[in-house]
């Protein structure tokens, strides 16, 4: 008696097709690696997931390999001072990040000896560290069979089980599909093999759904645009916060730069100073809220999208005398702004009053 041919398992082509398809990143290790014998670095994989965090692979490339060229080891940056951690955090954004980086990395340092925990639950009791970023260490650093689930996984798990609960609350079923799904034997790169897929294939326009190794499992396709997946709840509007900022040059074209406080939003990052940011429509967004006297003139507004609100800030410039200060600032030269920690708001800010502050060396 003949027998019916094997009908090879969702993850079984998801990792034939990442072993000839797999994007080279430089803080993976990937199948001709593995196959020579390197194993990933906990370190690298960890410091990669935090900065990948509501942030492009394309962006954090440069980081990346600012990061660990100037703190090859989780060690180099527990000891690393924080003002040129968040120095080097500058336009990558989402800040808090950046604050629990230093922490998390002090931690593993001096209170594991410089070795990462192994396990989910060890993970999540380091700072800065959430149900995805363990589950993503410990799969592809430790190869623990964990249920790996980002915004690319997501969107491949929506669109393979058609599931119509909406983002969030579809979260849960996502977990406990790709939980199912993952293999114990390279649950690694099993993970990364999702990811790859959904960034590369299972994309949120015009996915390459004939080149899927998924397809004839997939139940959106052929029955629905797979472009209506994942379904996601309907989003709020914003709500607007208002705000000035004051851009004050000196006579050598130093510009006039204080540091924001340790704590809430940006904290600990530079910035040129302003007023409160307020959704009030009356807020005193204006002259009248500058950090001294001058003769200060309009130049113009610039909007910026945080998480939860956008800000819409008028920017107010002014040439004054050296010595003026206000509180703990100081002058900084055109020359070196981009080694200071601005976050991309204040850089805006500085170029609508200054287009060429960021162009000359």
């Amino acid at each position: 008696m003949t027998q019916a041919p094997r009908i090879a398992a969702p993850a079984d082509l998801v990792l034939a097709w990442y072993d000839r398809h797999h994007r080279d990143l430089p803080w993976r290790v990937s199948p001709p690696m593995a196959a020579r014998g390197e194993r990933p670095d906990p370190y690298r994989i960890w410091l990669s997931e935090v900065m990948l965090q509501q942030t492009t692979v394309q962006a954090v490339k440069a980081y990346f390999a600012l990061f660990t060229s100037r703190w090859p080891t989780v060690t180099d940056l527990a000891r690393a001072e924080t003002e040129d951690v968040m120095k080097s955090w500058a336009g990558l954004g989402y800040y808090a990040r950046a604050r629990n980086l230093k922490k998390c990395a002090e931690a593993v340092a001096f209170e594991h000896g410089g070795v990462f925990p192994d396990s989910e639950d060890g993970l999540k009791a380091l700072p800065g560290i959430g149900d995805y970023t363990a589950a993503a260490i410990a799969a592809i650093a430790f190869n623990r069979r964990s249920a790996v689930l980002d915004g690319n996984v997501e969107r491949v798990i929506s669109r393979l089980h058609a599931i119509e609960t909406p983002l969030p609350a579809a979260k849960p079923e996502m977990r406990a599909l790709v939980a199912a799904m993952t293999p114990a034997d390279r649950p690694g790169d099993f993970a990364q093999a999702m990811m790859d897929l959904g960034a590369t294939i299972c994309t949120p326009r015009r996915p390459a759904c004939a080149l899927c190794p998924l397809n004839a499992a997939c139940r959106v396709l052929g029955r629905e645009d797979p472009e209506l997946y994942p379904r996601k709840a309907a989003k709020k509007a914003k709500p607007v916060r208002l705000g000035a900022a004051f851009v004050a040059e000196d006579e050598t074209g130093a510009i006039f730069l204080r540091k924001r406080g340790e704590t809430g939003l940006l904290g600990g990052m530079t910035e040129v100073p302003g007023s409160g940011w307020t959704a009030r429509i009356d807020g005193e967004t204006g002259p009248a809220a500058a950090p001294f006297a001058a003769d200060w003139q309009a130049c113009g507004t610039v909007t910026h999208v945080f998480t939860h609100f956008e800000l819409r800030l008028s920017i107010y410039r002014s040439t004054v005398p050296h010595h003026v200060q206000a509180g703990d600032g100081w002058w900084q030269a055109k020359e070196t702004l981009d080694g200071e920690a601005l976050p991309t708001v204040m850089k805006k800010a500085i170029r609508q009053a200054i287009p060429d502050a960021f162009s000359r060396r």
